[in-house]
């Protein structure tokens, strides 16, 4: 019993030593999407369903939640976040070809039809971010419209 009670201890001890470190937070300038935003000219309406359910995982500014203080949290949190931007980050829009840009939309308006993004483990503590119908088929309409200029500026090259 001994033996249990040091290990015990000793996971106690590394859990609040941890709670003094975490990973380099995703705290950029909100503005960086204003590129994307010009350039695809979304609805208020899609705008604002960005805002609460895209950018903070595919951008360069996350909003964090209180409980991104909590060791291990914060890392499952952070790795969220990067793999969220090596998929899209609006961030980096203006960084992206032609070809990229509608390739991008093609997945956004995809993944959101198919109710696969947001993910589920966003909206389990983001409940703003779960998406009515309505919602998703804004974001289709405007995600095939956009996708459509892309594939219109393609062929004009």
């Amino acid at each position: 019993m001994k033996i249990l009670k040091k290990i015990g201890i000793a996971l106690l001890l590394i859990l609040i030593i941890a709670q003094f470190f975490g990973p380099e937070k995703n705290d950029g300038n909100i503005d960086t999407v204003n590129a994307f935003v010009a350039e695809t000219n979304p609805t208020e309406e899609v705008l604002t369903i960005m805002k609460t359910s895209c950018f903070d995982c595919h951008s360069a500014k996350t909003n964090y939640p209180w409980y991104n203080s909590i060791t291990p949290v914060n890392y499952w949190l952070d790795e969220h976040i990067k793999d969220g931007k090596k998929h899209l980050d609006f961030s980096k829009w203006s960084e992206y070809s032609l070809k990229k840009k509608e390739h991008k939309m093609d997945e956004l308006h995809e993944e959101v039809e198919k109710g696969e993004m947001p993910l589920d483990s966003y909206t389990w503590t983001h409940d703003e971010a779960n998406l009515t119908q309505e919602q998703v088929d804004a974001i289709v309409t405007w995600g095939k419209k956009v996708q459509a200029e892309y594939k219109q500026q393609m062929s004009a090259e």
